[in-house]
Parts: C-alpha cells; structure tokens; sequence
C-alpha cells in the first residue's frame, strides 16, 4: 500500500511540475541546463526532475553548487549534493564566496541586519556569472511555491515593484549574459517537497540556515504557514492573484555591463561590487 501510495505521489507531482514547464515553456529540445545546487530538498527534487525529463528533451545538465562559507551548516549540504549529483551522472561544479570574493559569510553577516543581504546578491551573481561561463541556456532552481508568495508579498509591503518583473516561473533573457532562469517547482508546496523526500527516501540537507531566523522571509513564513493551516489554499491563491497580474505587467530594466567586474547590470556599478566596496570599507 505505501509503494502505491509513494508511486501515485510521485506521478501527481509530476504531473504538475510537467504542466509549468508545458504552460510557460520552460524547456527547450536540445537545451543546457545549469541547476542552482544546495544540497535541501528543493534543488535536489529539481535535479531529479530534470533529470527524467532529460531525454525527453534531449537536454544536457549540469549542476553548480556554492559554498557561502557558513561554518558547521554548508558542508553537509556540499556532500548530499555530490552524492546525488554524482548518482544521476551529472556533473557538479562547485564555487565558494571564498573563492570568488577572498571573504565567507560568517565573517561579514553581522554587517547587515540579515546576512541573507548580501548571501542572496552574492549567490545570484556567482550561479549566473557560472552558468554563463558554461555555456547554459536555462539556470533551473528549486523555488518553490512558497518560497514564490513570501518573495512576492516582501516586495509589496516594502513598495518594491520593480522587483515584480523578476518573479514568475520563466525569466525571459534580457541581457547577453544574464540566463534565464526557470522554476520548474513554481506550483509545488513546499510541504509536498519534503514529503517527497520522505516517501521516496531521499537524502536531502533539511537543516535550516543558522543566519535564516534573523530575515523578514523566516517571519513571514512563519505567518503564512499559520493562515494556510486556518485557511487552506491561501497560498495558492495568492501565487494565482499574482500571475494574473505579472502577466500583464511586465516591465523589463535596460540592463548595461558593470563598470567593475563586467557583469549584467541596471546601474553603473553593480550590486554585487558596490556591496563589496562597502564590505571593505567597514572591515578596514
């Protein structure tokens, strides 16, 4: 009865990943697909996705993996990616915020309100400026439903509508070395994730980030958790009150190359080197 149980688990959630990337066109035949790769159980039911709907559309992956340089939390994370990196024979590149800036996250979190600051500036310009190099049409990471709401409703009660244009489960390219990123896990709770790690016995790296309590997100997360459990579906209406909107307003950012390190960039500097400059300047 649980095999029953797991496999008919398995095909729904398939099936509904399988209609995001059908609706929004996600995929393309003949396609390299660099996968955001930490090792929780969001990246990894991405990498497994994907990797059955490898043939189908003749795709070729490759997963990046980051090492922000938080002591006692990333390597568990590192090694449950290998393993299963290394079990669906994909190939796994791996980057540091040591390598690429000479600095970790725990020397720096206590320069910010949240070291999610500059851990998510740092991330997003690591996973791009390495799925570029290597060549990918599609960067896929493991957002998922709920992580999707939560991002969409911090943007609105801080008034950052600009932000809005970056949500969604497909970001078009709309700059030569920006690649577009994909969501394959838009539609999925992130409740379901975890439950199919469990069913199907997966290894995942469940441990929270020991800096994710200080974030507006946790708070947030936590309240919607808490409305959900009284108001079923509330969640989803929202990520569906939000798509009706985003489709009709899609404002795109003239984007130019960073004066400093060269990357895509709406301003002159970009965040990732200003915020560097700052780092510097406070640790001098």
């Amino acid at each position: 009865m649980e095999a029953l149980n797991r496999e008919k688990f398995n095909y729904n959630l398939e099936k509904r990943v399988r209609k995001v990337i059908e609706d929004y066109k996600l995929l393309e035949d003949g396609e390299k697909v660099a996968i955001a790769l930490s090792g929780g159980k969001d990246s990894i039911l991405t990498m497994f996705l994907l990797d059955k709907f490898r043939n189908e559309f003749n795709l070729q992956l490759v997963a990046i993996s980051v090492d922000e340089g938080i002591l006692g939390y990333r390597e568990e994370g590192l090694e449950t990616a290998r393993k299963h990196a290394d079990l669906l024979e994909i190939e796994l590149i791996e980057k540091s915020f040591k390598g690429e800036f000479g600095l970790q996250l725990d020397q720096i979190h206590s320069l910010y309100k949240s070291a999610c600051i500059p851990c998510g500036v740092f991330r997003r310009h690591v996973l791009n400026k390495t799925a570029y190099q290597l060549g990918a049409d599609k960067l896929a990471t493991g957002h998922n439903l709920d992580d999707e709401v939560q991002s969409y409703l911090m943007s609105f009660a801080r008034a950052d509508f600009r932000r809005f244009s970056k949500f969604g489960p497909k970001l078009d390219r709309i700059h030569p070395q920006l690649v577009p990123r994909i969501k394959p896990l838009w539609r999925i709770p992130e409740k379901d994730v975890g439950i199919w790690a469990v069913l199907n016995g997966v290894d995942v790296h469940f441990a929270e980030c020991p800096y994710s309590k200080q974030s507006l997100r946790a708070k947030l997360k936590n309240y919607l958790n808490k409305i959900e459990e009284d108001y079923p579906g509330t969640k989803l209406n929202i990520l569906k009150s939000f798509e009706k909107t985003f489709k009709h307003n899609k404002t795109l950012t003239e984007l130019f190359k960073c004066e400093k390190c060269g990357e895509a960039s709406s301003l002159r500097i970009c965040k990732t080197c200003e915020m560097l400059d700052d780092i510097n300047k406070k640790i001098e």
